[in-house]
Parts: C-alpha cells; sequence; structure tokens
C-alpha cells in the first residue's frame, strides 16, 4: 500500500477553499480533514494550494514537439514522451491530445497530408507500455474544409480512447476568421504565401466547403457516436450556427467568437470554453471576442491552453482572482472539463476520487507547481 499525506495545505474542493490535510492511498483520494495540523510522515505544503490535476481537452502542443523547425520533423516517440512531461510539469494531468483528420491531396499544399492514425496509434503504444507520466486520450479534429475525412475516420474505432470529435469548419471569411485580412496574416505568415497563393488558398476552400462540407459534417457527427465520443464545436460565430451544434449534440464549444454565440451556447445548454492565452494576452489573436469578457458576463465554463501549457494554471487563477472564488476559477480546468467529457473519476478533491493531485504555489498573480501526482503516484 502506498500512501501520501499533503498537509496544512490550502485544499481547493468543490465549492471552497479549505486548510486542511489530504490523503492519497493506492491511487484514490481516501480522506479530507480540515486545519493546520502536521500527520506523522506528511508533506508539509506551508498553505500552498492544492488541487485536482489539471484536464486539457484541445491543446497543439504536441505538433511543436514534432515539428519544432518549419519542415523538421522530429522522432515521433521522442516528440511525445517530451510532450507528456512537459504537461506534466506544469500541472496537466489528463490531455486530449488533438490531431487534425481530413486532408487536402490534390492541390500540393505542404503539411496538409494525413497523419493522424499513425501518430495515435505512437500514442497509444506508449501508452500502453508505461512510457508516459500522465493519463492521454484523443481529440479528433474533423476538418470540414478536406478531402478525406470519410477515409481517415474509418480508421478509427472504439476502442482507441476518443474522448472528442471537433467539427472545424476553417471556410475563409467564416467563424474564426470572418476578417480575412486576420487570416492572410496568419496563413501567409505561418506557409510563406505570396498574394496569389493565398487567393487560391481561399478559392479552394471554399471550393470544399460547397461541395464535401455538408457529407463531412454528417460523417463527424456520426462517427463521434461510433466512438463514444463527445462531439465538440468550434468557432461557433452566429445563434445560427449554435442552433445547428445543438441539434447535431454538441457537449461544448470551442472558443466561440462573438458574445452572441456564447450567450446562444448557454440558451442550448452547451458548455462554452475559451482559451487560455486569451485571457492572459487580454485579447483573442485573431480579433475575436476577449476571453475575458465572457468571463465577467458569466458565459465562461472552460478554459484550454491551446498553443501555451503553461497558460492553464495561470488563467484558472485569474479567474479565481476576478471572480473572488478560487474554487470556481480553479473548476474551469479540473471540474467543468471532466464533466463535459464524461470522466467521473476526476476533477474533484472528493474522497474516492482519482488521485489526480497538484501543488500549486502563488507567486504574484500567477502559480509554480511544487508537486504532481497521477493516480497517487508522484510525477513531477
Amino acid at each position: 500500500m502506498t500512501q501520501t499525506l499533503l498537509a496544512n495545505a490550502t485544499l481547493v474542493l468543490p465549492d471552497a477553499t479549505l486548510r486542511g490535510t489530504l490523503r492519497m492511498e493506492d491511487g484514490r483520494i481516501t480522506d479530507i480533514t480540515s486545519g493546520s495540523a502536521l500527520p506523522k510522515g506528511a508533506i508539509d505544503c506551508g498553505g500552498d494550494l492544492v488541487m485536482p490535476g489539471l484536464i486539457e481537452l484541445h491543446t497543439d502542443n504536441l505538433e511543436r514537439h514534432i515539428q519544432p523547425r518549419p519542415r523538421v520533423d522530429w522522432p515521433h516517440q521522442a516528440a511525445i514522451v517530451a510532450h507528456d512531461a512537459e504537461l506534466a510539469s506544469v500541472g496537466i494531468t489528463t490531455v486530449f491530445d488533438a490531431l487534425r483528420v481530413g486532408s487536402v491531396v490534390t492541390q500540393g499544399k505542404a503539411n496538409y497530408g494525413e497523419y493522424a492514425r499513425a501518430l495515435a496509434t505512437e500514442i497509444l503504444d506508449l501508452r500502453a507500455a508505461g512510457a508516459l507520466r500522465i493519463s492521454h486520450f484523443l481529440h479528433l479534429r474533423a476538418e470540414v474544409c478536406s478531402e478525406t475525412l470519410v477515409e481517415e475516420m474509418a480508421k478509427f474505432g472504439p476502442d482507441d480512447r476518443i474522448g472528442i470529435v471537433s467539427l472545424m469548419d476553417h471556410t475563409p471569411g467564416e467563424r474564426q476568421f470572418r476578417d480575412l485580412s486576420k487570416l492572410r496574416d496568419y496563413v501567409c505568415g505561418k506557409h510563406g504565401l505570396n498574394d496569389a497563393q493565398f487567393d487560391d488558398h481561399v478559392t479552394s476552400q471554399r471550393a470544399l466547403r460547397d461541395r464535401l462540407g455538408a457529407q463531412h459534417e454528417a460523417t463527424a457527427v456520426a462517427e463521434a457516436r461510433r466512438y463514444g465520443a463527445v462531439l465538440a464545436s468550434h468557432d461557433d460565430t452566429t445563434e445560427a450556427q449554435v442552433a445547428q451544434s445543438a441539434a447535431h449534440g454538441v457537449h461544448f464549444a470551442e472558443f466561440p467568437t462573438t458574445v452572441e454565440a456564447a450567450r446562444a451556447c448557454h440558451t442550448h445548454g452547451i458548455r462554452v470554453m475559451m482559451g487560455a492565452p486569451n485571457l492572459i494576452r487580454g485579447g483573442s489573436h485573431s480579433g475575436n471576442v476577449a476571453a475575458a469578457v465572457l468571463a465577467e458576463a458569466g458565459l465562461l465554463d472552460i478554459l484550454s491552453s491551446d498553443y501555451v501549457p503553461s497558460s492553464l494554471l495561470s488563467a484558472a487563477l485569474m479567474l479565481g482572482d476576478l471572480w473572488g472564488d478560487m474554487a470556481r476559477g480553479i473548476a474551469t480546468v479540473t471540474a467543468a472539463p471532466a464533466e463535459a467529457t464524461g470522466l467521473t473519476d476526476r476533477g474533484h478533491l472528493v474522497p474516492g476520487g482519482r488521485a489526480d493531485v497538484i501543488r500549486v504555489a502563488r507567486i504574484g498573480n500567477a502559480g509554480a507547481v511544487r508537486g504532481v501526482w497521477v493516480q497517487g503516484r508522484r510525477v513531477g
């Protein structure tokens, strides 16, 4: 039997914070008591926050490890292990690794070929071998503006730990990039396109949406059901788009771009997820609604680190300060993402719960991770 006691800690419980001691045994939280006493053998947390491990639903971080420079394909096993270790170091104990499904194969597009099935197998094999520190699930990003979505999604099944399928519609002039000047800056900056090449990109993407969009959307919804995954929308902008998401059975909305869309999501019982970098930076890099605006309006439920893993903890602490309720702020990165994806065993500090726990010291407005336990085993 393994046992760990975290004592003299500020415990972030589901609805409040409490000075006390948390006991973990054999992968589970077994006891929570109040007070500042130091039982024999306990770790003295000195008032540090002790909270559930963070749960990340949407991250592009693995892509950065696999392609650290343009046209550099890093060995995948090393990249996955490094990605896993980085997430553990910032307090993330459960991740849904986001993989694009749906490629463009007839237009010679750089970096837009099929990769998801092979990479998913590598992630799952490393997990099975015990090489990863934290809990990994898959998040398939179903690209509607593509040519091969149907064929790629058919290669996955219920045994692949697919927790999320998101409906990704990157039609130029819609959703995230309603402002084509923002899309031009992004695409040309990332891929080095000239003006003529950008215009061709816009024309070809719009043609793909017109030709295959409806079929691809229906396929993604059906395949999510076959996998047993929850469905997410992406970049909803209008009430009509949210109504369509609700008709599909979407559980949560990734990065709605307007207050109108976020409010419509709540009307339809859809949780709203926003990017932690948006909150920390004070706005969206695409010119869309600021996360802080939704937080202040009571329309923000879940945070995602998106492209900066360390932002997840910092943004949750910011929300706790903004709302004057640290338990509520931390819930956006623990309980809320767990509930949105049906993970009933984690996301709360409660007796009987999975012992995914982190210890965090406040440093100014941010936090420093001082300990990470996954199923009661220290991994950071």
